[in-house]
């Protein structure tokens, strides 16, 4: 094993997957998990498979979509949820148990009510019976932030023992400072007997901001496999972003340390998961926002025209941004329309491009240009052609001095409805009047509106709750028309509660 070699395991369509409203289908998953595989990572964490059946059946079918990437299920160190991720499995060609239990003093009392010994006698049991099926076993020990590093290199000591060939140090709640964190890291590589028979791994989180530090000072203490999702996407404030560590491993000639990561495909995959997710990019998120590569600032300007390298310390093709610029207009034809969706990661048959190809024209014929955002939000839409409530039309009469005044037309099921009402804006009213139709008791909770670029023709997206009957749906809804967009969105979120 090269002992410099940082092993990339990508847990977007586990942990990243987590979070409220951007959970996939098992289609949009393994489109995910090829893309992954395209970018180099070694390990796709592809799903709890005893939580759902959907889950179960995204780890089968991922397990036979990829090829050369380890397939990981992830379990409690539980009997009933080891045998579920074993058949899950059973189709992959490099499979990966990954078990384990919380060991922090926090974890042990309050969410086991129980002890440290029980513990490591628990977390011993469930990765000796993942042995039986698997070869590789991976051992989280949930909280290790906050556990106390002598118990915890007690437990890590135990479970290589009993077979562990990855032993997951997370800090689960983004507390460690870097120091501290690489303190732990360096602890048990100096304190644990039989380290050199695992692979260390770090987890974090980015409760404080310090995901992406703490992993660095992880990796640079000794660990060789961090666990990262595309754009840091995960529970609360998201988990290591793997284009941060990718690159910082590849701009720096000074750490003595690679991964297999092909950065050029970092850019299609990231704007792919985003669109997919129905999740933005914040426009100054590293390597992969809007403005990672804009510079406003004179003095900034002048020193990037004079040499790029002095506000520079990426290129940008580095991460498959493209110089080629090749604008798409509604006079563009199916090859141009064909070479930017494969640079975002869209692979369409030919009879789906043309079906593509039509929709385009009439986004086109809305705006000068079509931007690469806009082309991942069409690629969006094709997810609500068949749904069960569809928008036919929407008319909406308002301005100063009127009040807003909405007419809406929808096909429910194949079966035509109008409707109409007033409210206190446009989007109230368009909604108020989707409410004569569809009658059922909805508050919405979340309301954002997110423009793509800044432009009068702009698509916009928008992102929204509602509660019905004592649960929240997330809704997603994209259009130049920005009312157009908030009733598509309370749609989406209607179709999600409807069966």
């Amino acid at each position: 094993m090269d002992s410099n070699r940082i092993y990339i395991f990508d847990t977007t369509l586990r942990d990243g997957e987590q979070v409220p409203g951007c959970q996939l289908n098992t289609v949009e998953k393994i489109q995910v998990a090829k893309a992954l595989e395209e970018l180099g990572v070694d390990v796709i964490e592809a799903g709890f498979p005893v939580s759902s059946p959907g889950d179960f059946n995204s780890v089968v079918e991922i397990s036979k979509a990829v090829t050369w990437p380890t397939v990981c299920a992830l379990t409690r160190a539980v009997q009933k949820d080891i045998d579920a991720a074993v058949e899950a499995l059973r189709y992959a060609k490099h499979k990966r148990i990954h078990t384990g239990i919380g060991t922090s003093d926090s974890h042990i009392r309050y969410k086991f009510n129980s002890t440290r010994e029980e513990i490591l006698e628990r977390a011993v049991r469930a990765v000796s019976y993942a042995r039986q099926f698997v070869e590789d076993v991976e051992f989280y020990a949930e909280d290790a932030g906050r556990t106390d590093n002598e118990y915890l290199a007690r437990v890590v000591e135990a479970v290589i023992k009993a077979g562990a060939t990855v032993v997951n140090i997370p800090d689960t709640t983004g507390y460690c400072l870097p120091e501290e964190y690489g303190a732990k890291i360096r602890y048990l590589v100096e304190h644990v007997d039989g380290i050199d028979k695992a692979v260390i791994s770090t987890h974090c989180h980015n409760d404080l901001g310090m995901a992406t530090a703490n992993t660095m000072a992880g990796l640079l203490n000794g660990a060789r496999q961090c666990e990262v999702t595309i754009n840091g996407v995960g529970e609360r404030a998201g988990n290591t972003a793997l284009e941060e560590i990718a690159m910082i491993l590849k701009s720096h000639s000074d750490i003595p340390l690679t991964s297999n990561i092909n950065t050029t495909r970092i850019f299609p995959v990231s704007r792919m998961v985003s669109s997919l997710m129905n999740m933005p990019v914040q426009a100054n998120k590293a390597i992969v926002g809007r403005n990672a590569f804009a510079h406003s600032s004179g003095i900034h300007q002048d020193g990037v025209l004079k040499e790029v390298s002095t506000y520079e310390i990426i290129n940008p093709k580095d991460i498959g941004l493209d110089d080629n610029n090749i604008v798409l207009t509604a006079r563009s034809g199916h090859a141009a329309l064909r070479y930017r969706l494969e640079t975002l990661g869209i692979k369409l048959s030919d009879e789906k491009l043309d079906a593509f190809y039509q929709e385009f024209l009439k986004l086109a014929d809305k705006k000068k240009q079509v931007n690469d955002d806009d082309l991942l939000v069409l690629a969006g839409a094709e997810r609500a052609a068949v749904a069960h409530i569809k928008l036919d039309y929407l008319q909406v009469t308002s301005g100063k001095g009127l009040k807003p005044v909405a007419s809406i037309g929808l096909d429910i099921a194949g079966e035509k409805f109008e409707g109409a009402a007033h409210g206190n804006g446009p989007v109230d009213a368009a909604i108020n009047a989707l409410k004569t139709i569809v009658r059922r008791q909805m508050v919405i909770k979340e309301f954002t509106i997110q423009n793509i670029t800044k432009g009068s023709d702009d698509v916009a997206k928008v992102h929204m709750q509602v509660e019905h009957d004592g649960h929240v749906y997330y809704g997603f809804g994209a259009n130049t028309d920005i009312v157009t967009g908030s009733v598509e969105a309370y749609i989406d979120c209607i179709n999600k509660f409807q069966h």
